[in-house]
């Protein structure tokens, strides 16, 4: 199972907003332009046919990646209509109808909360049943207009606030757990699969951190938390992604129906259960400080813990882990290098500040494997929408999908898309404006009125101390996304 939700968890964590200054970055779209306007290429195709044709070659044909190219290479556009599943035969109430923006420019737009509505539509038209989150609206599906948004951001904003007096010593004692392991492992059967310890590792740091709770407390959540929330994401994204087991019975199972959610009411009631009693410093914060029922406190901790924060460091790490343990071209010196001079012994926030080509290689990792491959928004008006080349109408109630392997990789914008370059962001940072893994640029602020990740910053360095934490201990490291097979240990230490 965990090996399975490495695939297809799509949440990414949130944490302290910056300036107010910035965070019109994330909310304005591009100044008007005199680009040619161009009638929107593409079509739905016939009732029902249309859709089935695109799903197919979507999950089964094609794939994610090519689907989205060759029809930019047919239209001879990156802006286009096109169907993306889910739908028929178990979806009738969901419109696979959308207006596909596949670069930087267009893609934009998705951040404009003037122009662009968010509710319910994270992953598309299709909703998740709120059956999964105790029959509420987490705040990932909603609005910046609906007034519990605010609320619920500042409540998601603090909680990351609080947290980071412990999060580094937490996450740097548990990251030592987990390469004792590897290590164990390694000296054991000559190679370690680290997906499974990597998600104990990661669940019982962000419980710690954002519930204010030890797994310790309970054997039960202790030794299966970290599976529960593997079960309970991916019952609800099943109809959306790509697993890649035998056709056509991946078609025939988990994209024809939505899965009930009482499948995995058992433990999500566990793990709620567990936070109102263990978490309730939190929880109470949430109820005096920023006016949240109970329940609507705890059922936002999970969604927040489990899929922002638990589901998006599942997806990254390892293809952090990958790009730097394949590596062969003496990238791994370099790091080694600029962190044992610059990092000192004693890892923190501000020391990894301090390691330019760590920063920039996890910013590179993030362009070319951005955790959540698709953003969506609805046009809340009539408006003009622009991509490098030309300009488009596009009408109030339109479904805008953007698909992020693509968009990050704008030869426009980024040199040599395809090559992973560790000194792209290092050479250029002006480059920061277009990585929008976030759900924004990086060069933006999370604030209540949109709808960047709030962790965007902290997600950043924690990914940074990870590495630091890695080559303080090690000279290198040989692996894969779901292996290490060789270690090398540190001869000489940070000072």
């Amino acid at each position: 199972m965990s090996a399975f939700m490495m695939s297809i968890t799509p949440g990414i964590p949130c944490s302290s907003s910056s300036s107010s200054s910035q965070s019109q970055t994330v909310t304005s779209a591009p100044p008007p332009t005199s680009l040619p306007v161009r009638t929107i290429p593409g079509a739905y195709g016939w009732p029902l046919l249309g859709p089935i044709s695109d799903r197919l070659d979507y999950f089964w044909f094609q794939g994610p990646e090519t689907f989205f190219k060759k029809r930019t290479e047919k239209y001879k556009s990156t802006v286009f209509r096109t169907n993306v599943p889910p739908t028929f035969p178990l979806f009738l109430g969901v419109n696979p109808n959308v207006v596909a923006v596949l670069d930087c420019k267009s893609f934009s737009h998705l951040f404009d909360m003037d122009l662009v509505d968010k509710k319910n539509c994270l992953v598309g038209d299709f909703m998740p049943s709120v059956k999964f989150t105790g029959d509420l609206r987490t705040c990932a599906y909603l609005d910046t207009s609906e007034p519990q948004h605010a609320q619920i951001k500042n409540f998601a904003m603090d909680i990351l606030k609080q947290s980071s007096k412990v999060w580094v010593p937490e996450l740097i004692a548990n990251l030592c757990t987990l390469w004792d392991t590897i290590d164990a492992d390694v000296t054991k059967d000559g190679s370690a699969s680290y997906l499974i310890p990597l998600q104990k590792c990661m669940f019982k740091f962000l419980t710690k951190c954002l519930v204010g709770a030890d797994v310790s407390n309970s054997p039960k959540i202790a030794e299966s938390g970290y599976a529960m929330l593997d079960r309970w994401l991916a019952l609800q994204l099943l109809p959306t992604v790509k697993i890649g087991v035998l056709q056509p019975l991946e078609e025939i199972f988990l994209h024809s129906f939505a899965y009930p959610s009482f499948l995995v009411s058992g433990d999500y009631n566990k793990l709620y259960k567990f936070i109102e009693e263990h978490g309730k410093e939190v929880v109470n914060r949430g109820q005096t400080e920023f006016g949240i029922s109970k329940e609507e406190a705890i059922h936002n901790l999970l969604f927040v813990l489990g899929f922002n924060a638990f589901g998006g460091f599942s997806v990254f790490f390892p293809s952090l882990v990958n790009v730097i343990a394949s590596d062969t071209t003496g990238l791994q010196q370099r790091i080694v290098k600029e962190v044992r001079e610059n990092a000192r012994s004693t890892l923190s926030f501000e020391s990894v500040k301090d390691l330019p080509l760590v920063q920039s290689v996890v910013y590179e990792t993030l362009r070319l494997n951005p955790p959540v491959p698709l953003q969506f928004a609805r046009a809340r008006k009539d408006f003009q929408l622009s991509s490098h080349d030309s300009a488009f109408d596009i009408k109030k109630g339109e479904l805008l999908c953007g698909f992020q392997t693509q968009v990050m990789r704008d030869e426009n914008i980024f040199d040599d898309p395809e090559t992973f370059k560790p000194d792209r962001f290092l050479e250029n940072k002006e480059l920061l404006n277009y990585l929008y893994w976030s759900n924004g640029p990086q060069t933006g602020s999370p604030s209540t009125s949109n709808k960047q990740c709030a962790g965007k910053d902290i997600v950043t360095l924690t990914a940074c101390l990870f590495v630091a934490h890695v080559f303080q201990r090690y000279d290198s490291i040989t692996g894969t996304s779901s292996s290490i097979t060789a270690v090398e240990k540190a001869k000489q230490k940070a000072v």
